[in-house]
């Protein structure tokens, strides 16, 4: 079932796959938090972290694949979100195989 409410720009939605990579492994740490925190204003944090923690995994995904398909991304703007997704996974120094696997989840909706 597709979301037909979700009217994110697109760095609400780099924002929220952020948080998603934050929670991936269960642990969500203050570096991950702090990271995604420095790239938007407390608003937006607040107001996604919010709406992140209301929803479960497929929802989540369902979210996220939904606003994708809602605008173009140019090969820049989609290696820029995988670059700070890295940075959100390497933030604590760990690259945990939950962490990995969803990194792949990443690729596959964005290409």
């Amino acid at each position: 079932m597709k979301s037909d409410h979700t009217q994110w720009s697109k760095e609400e939605l780099k924002i929220y796959i952020l948080l998603c990579c934050a929670k991936g492994d269960q642990i969500e740490t203050k570096e991950e938090i702090d990271l995604i925190k420095s790239k938007t204003d407390p608003e937006t944090f607040e107001r996604l972290d919010n709406e992140f923690c209301g929803d479960d995994e497929d929802r989540c995904f369902e979210k996220i694949d939904d606003v994708i398909g809602k605008y173009p991304f140019s090969p820049y703007e989609i290696s820029e979100i995988k670059k700070e997704v890295m940075e959100v996974f390497n933030s604590d120094n760990k690259f945990e195989m939950k962490e990995r696997n969803l990194c792949k989840v990443f690729d596959n909706m964005l290409y």
